[in-house]
């Protein structure tokens, strides 16, 4: 199979990209493979919060956004405060006066860029962003690293088909990036790390966040919302399982 697989590393919103696709290395393949590169530079310029000409920088000073990236920054907003909504305010994109979406749109490029792989006729897919992966097809069996103890895995998650989405919140390669929307700190007395898989990587990224920031309450919270799973390690080593996905 190794000679039927496609293979691309792409260094953009401060973090690795890997893509693995189990395909024919069609010219088709190769160019959407060259799409999903360019859309997820094209996600860096547009919605990172370090840029000083980004959208993202550009709304919260109060500058005009570019017309061709108006669309993509309306969605983005629009999937923001859906979530706001949907978590009672534990996801906040707005926060001491600075729009940041970076708790979601790292899992919708990843989703979206996958995506693009699937139209072009790959059915088995595997994108990886940071630590959060869309997943196509399959079997694919993703490795969870411990927040703990660097160089080993906390857990694996398989998937014998997808499509599923998986995205961890935590310290992790960046530090503690999270804040906590009540506190305007990060949060305290909470996890070590926090995994939850979805279908969707959008979904998943933005649960990770929100629960994130819940601490104690993320295992009842999540535990209620169907076809959603979380796999936690606390601060002493403990862990906890909810759903099935």
């Amino acid at each position: 199979m190794r000679n039927r697989e496609l293979h691309r590393v792409v260094h953009t919103m401060g973090t690795v990209f890997s893509c693995t696709v189990r395909a024919e290395p069609t010219p088709r393949l190769r160019r959407a493979l060259d799409a999903a590169e360019s859309l997820l530079h094209h996600v860096d310029e547009v919605f990172s919060p370090f840029r000083p000409d980004s959208a993202v920088t550009r709304l919260t000073h109060g500058r005009p956004v570019p017309e061709e990236w108006q669309p993509e920054l309306r969605d983005i907003v629009t999937l923001c405060a859906d979530a706001h909504r949907r978590t009672g305010g534990r996801f906040a994109a707005w926060h001491s006066g600075v729009f940041d979406p970076s708790g979601l749109v790292k899992g919708w490029a990843v989703e979206r860029a996958a995506l693009l792989l699937r139209e072009a006729g790959a059915e088995h897919v595997c994108l990886n962003g940071g630590g959060d992966v869309q997943l196509y097809g399959g079997p694919w069996r993703v490795g969870i690293t411990h927040p703990l103890r660097p160089g080993t895995c906390a857990a694996v998650v398989e998937s014998p088909g997808g499509p599923l989405g998986i995205a961890t919140s935590g310290p992790g390669e960046r530090g503690c990036h999270i804040v906590d929307p009540r506190t305007g700190a990060p949060p305290s007395g909470g996890l070590a790390s926090l995994t939850v898989t979805s279908p969707s990587l959008t979904e998943a990224d933005m649960l990770a966040t929100a629960a994130y920031c819940m601490g104690a309450e993320a295992r009842e919270w999540l535990g209620s919302l169907p076809g959603v799973a979380a796999f936690a390690v606390l601060p002493d080593g403990q862990t906890w399982t909810t759903g099935n996905g």
